[in-house]
């Protein structure tokens, strides 16, 4: 019989793949509009600053992960008012972090000539300055907010937390396109998305309070917790620091030494590796409080029900991505050119670049949970964090020679040697997660992928896949191919018994 936690984690998974969804819909369709219409230089100008303006969203990646470990601890052994006074704990470090961020953002504002470097025109520098300001604030205001979405997570009321992501994605393109043609341009997109933060805001600060009876407790803080919280906290903003560097340094790179135009094009690359990225996050988010509640009970066979939950994730997650994969190598290029346009064709290369080393990592990430999980996450924060300052040091010097791709480069051969080389060794040796189980798992996956592209490039060598007709027509073909192998050859007989029902229940 199902629980309620139990439908509520399929309900969240199915809420996350469909907010998604709905956001790239969204996405696709709006983005073209909006290149088209505040034009590459200020598109470039925008995606710098918000690279830039990211690393202060630090500062809460580093607490709002251990929110969820602590708050199972005091639930599985403490009770609802050590949870409280946690919650009070929580609220004042954020309020603190909140103040932080206003600081440093202050000195990016003013020194904002300086940061960018002498690539830019006084009028872009002067547009980089004030859209700073407004995305300081805010990311400032969003900080107070995080201990109570942390509270909604760990409750693990996820129909909740995604519904509003989707109302989120279809509020923000019709909110930011009227500011746009009135002539705002970027100053409009950051002013619409911080009015609905706001509105959202109050949403789940109801929800939290009145439903979920969020409460704090300021009279007795647990200095102790509090000393933990930071030291456990620690590798994880080692960890957030590598995220920013791997993902949002080659923005800053590129701009430095290439300009506006470069960054715009690497940006183009950037934001469809965000969605590939968040592709493969909706499934195991809404496993994060499931783990860290295995671990709180620490049953004897722990080591094997985690590893069962890694390999389940991880073979879902490969199915879905691997079939965005075979699209990105076969129409990639295509689809740039039809979605922002023939100047961004050079983003297919530090897309590709970009994309698939990183299919490992995120067929794993639920990996991470595990970690911190167990408070072994120590050994991944210091090791991503050495391995994202020799890509900062390798992307400098590539970003001379091959711009974009250079950058992209160097960032791929850290994602190659920390995650699919050293991570792994420490899955299996350290962890006790069967890794080898793992990859004998995802190589049944290999075939789709294979197959998909291979009759994907026949098809390319014989119609114009540049013509709208014959984009379609490659594209389906892949799709056709990828799942026709993927039922045929990867799908257990009771899973493809459960997939005839349905087609048949909706035939």
């Amino acid at each position: 019989m199902q629980t309620k936690n139990d439908r509520q984690l399929k309900l969240g998974a199915a809420l996350s793949y469909a907010s998604m969804i709905i956001g790239y819909v969204v996405q696709i369709a709006y983005t073209p509009l909006m290149i088209r219409i505040i034009g590459q230089v200020q598109y470039g100008v925008y995606n710098l600053t918000n690279s830039i303006v990211s690393y202060l969203s630090l500062f809460s990646a580093a607490f709002a992960p251990a929110y969820v470990r602590f708050y199972m601890r005091h639930k599985v052994k403490d009770g609802q008012r050590a949870i409280a006074r946690m919650n009070g704990m929580f609220m004042l470090v954020f309020i603190l972090l909140g103040f932080l961020t206003v600081v440093c953002g202050v000195f990016l504002v003013k020194d904002t000539n300086a940061i960018l470097g002498s690539k830019f025109a006084r009028s872009e520098l002067k547009l980089a300055k004030f859209l700073m300001l407004l995305m300081v604030f805010n990311i400032a205001i969003s900080f107070p907010l995080i201990p109570v979405v942390s509270f909604i997570q760990a409750n693990e009321r996820f129909v909740f937390q995604n519904g509003l992501n989707i109302i989120r994605q279809i509020l923000n393109p019709f909110l930011s396109l009227p500011l746009l043609l009135m002539g705002f341009g970027s100053i409009g997109m950051v002013a619409a998305t911080t009015i609905i933060s706001m509105i959202i805001s109050i949403w789940q600060i109801f929800f939290a309070v009145k439903v979920l009876k969020f409460d704090m407790d300021f009279k007795e803080l647990d200095f102790q917790e509090l000393k933990d919280v930071t030291v456990f906290s620690s590798y994880i903003f080692l960890n957030a620091v590598t995220d920013q560097i791997n993902w949002n340094a080659d923005k800053f790179i590129v701009g430095r030494f290439q300009g506006a135009i470069a960054v715009a094009v690497y940006g183009i690359a950037a934001q469809l590796n965000s969605y590939y990225l968040n592709l493969s996050t909706a499934i195991s988010s809404v496993f994060i409080p499931r783990v860290n509640r295995l671990v709180a009970e620490a049953h004897d066979d722990l080591s094997l029900e985690l590893t069962n939950i890694f390999i389940k994730i991880g073979r879902l997650q490969f199915m879905i991505i691997g079939f965005i994969l075979s699209e990105i190598i076969v129409v990639g290029r295509e689809f740039l050119g039809f979605w922002a346009g023939h100047d961004y064709y050079n983003a297919y290369p530090i897309l590709l670049i970009l994309v698939i080393p990183v299919t490992i990592p995120l067929i794993q990430n639920v990996g991470i949970a595990i970690q911190q999980a167990m408070n072994f996450h120590v050994f991944r924060s210091l090791l991503y964090f050495f391995i994202a300052l020799a890509n900062i040091g390798l992307s400098i010097i590539l970003v001379r020679f091959y711009g974009g791709v250079g950058a992209a480069s160097a960032t791929a051969m850290a994602l190659i040697i920390g995650n699919g080389f050293l991570m792994n060794w420490y899955y299996q040796a350290k962890i006790h997660l069967d890794v080898v189980k793992f990859w004998k798992t995802m190589a049944k996956n290999f075939p789709s992928i294979i197959g998909s592209v291979c009759v994907g490039f026949a098809i390319k060598s014989v119609i114009n896949s540049y013509a709208i007709l014959g984009f379609l027509m490659v594209a389906l073909s892949v799709a056709f191919i990828y799942f026709s192998i993927l039922f045929i050859f990867v799908l257990s007989s009771d899973e493809r018994q459960i997939v005839k029902n349905k087609v048949s229940r909706h035939g």
